[in-house]
């Protein structure tokens, strides 16, 4: 296990606009060096924003626009990238999370709190598992924007072989503005209570309903401490390198994770 280069994207989203949204990613991605990211993440529904016309704008993972173009990004760049896109399958749509590996390879996970205040839960169905991502050593957790504000769908711990569940969590969102003292307060939190690494990749610009979203995009050490931040308001690409010697030598001297009950 290596220290790991990760990277996120803070963008606007254009509405419902597959094609403007990629070519707007490609224009973004050229304004950082990405040769030694690891992993590398966009916010939620990454290429449509977050809207509720999943009949029209749902893709299948076999016929899918979005991750055909996430292998392309995930090969140039040699890392591992991690979106939300709206996916139908047997009938039923969910917000997935699309882990792609450089070599195509895919992994994902199904939002499992879905916002009732946006009737999505009317329209997506929920996942029921969770999705922890190997890759380069290191374990990757997985969660979707909503899922913050449960703390039990996070719960990291130790497993059968004496090893915590996970090193880093991961949450895309698309988080309004008006709310962000939440999401300011539950990213640090998740980071504290699961001695983990957390990246949290929120979007900005207006969506098609007039809401708001200033960004906010961070990455926190496992004591809670803020490594980086986004400006708000600003598109701009979030990069650090995470220590395998910090994150060990933390769990170490405060050996927490053995004392929670699953």
């Amino acid at each position: 296990m290596h220290d790991l280069v990760i990277a996120g994207v803070q963008t606007r989203q254009f509405w419902e606009d597959k094609t403007q949204n990629l070519q707007h990613f490609e224009e973004l991605l050229k304004t950082t060096n990405l040769s030694d990211v690891d992993v590398l993440v966009f916010p939620e529904m990454f290429h449509t924003g977050f809207t509720m016309n999943a009949e029209e704008l749902a893709e299948e993972m076999h016929a899918s626009i979005g991750i055909a173009w996430l292998k392309q990004i995930s090969n140039t760049y040699t890392c591992l990238t991690i979106v939300s896109l709206i996916i139908k399958e047997a009938g039923k749509y969910y917000n997935r999370m699309v882990a792609v590996f450089p070599n195509g390879t895919l992994l994902h996970y199904d939002k499992r709190h879905l916002f009732s205040l946006a009737g999505e839960d009317n329209v997506f169905s929920p996942g029921n598992s969770d999705t922890i991502v190997s890759y380069k050593g290191w374990k990757i957790k997985l969660q979707v924007c909503f899922d913050l504000r449960f703390p039990e769908g996070a719960r990291n711990g130790i497993g059968d072989d004496g090893q915590p569940f996970y090193d880093l969590l991961i949450y895309n969102a698309n988080w309004p503005a008006r709310r962000i003292a939440h999401w300011d307060i539950l990213v640090p939190a998740r980071a504290v209570e699961n001695q983990s690494y957390v990246m949290a990749i929120n979007r900005v610009g207006k969506d098609g309903n007039d809401i708001a979203y200033n960004g906010h995009s961070v990455i926190y050490n496992p004591s809670g401490q803020l490594l980086i931040s986004a400006h708000e308001n600003s598109e701009e690409i979030i990069k650090h390198i995470l220590s395998t010697i910090q994150l060990n030598e933390f769990r170490t001297s405060l050996p927490f994770l053995k004392e929670i009950v699953h």
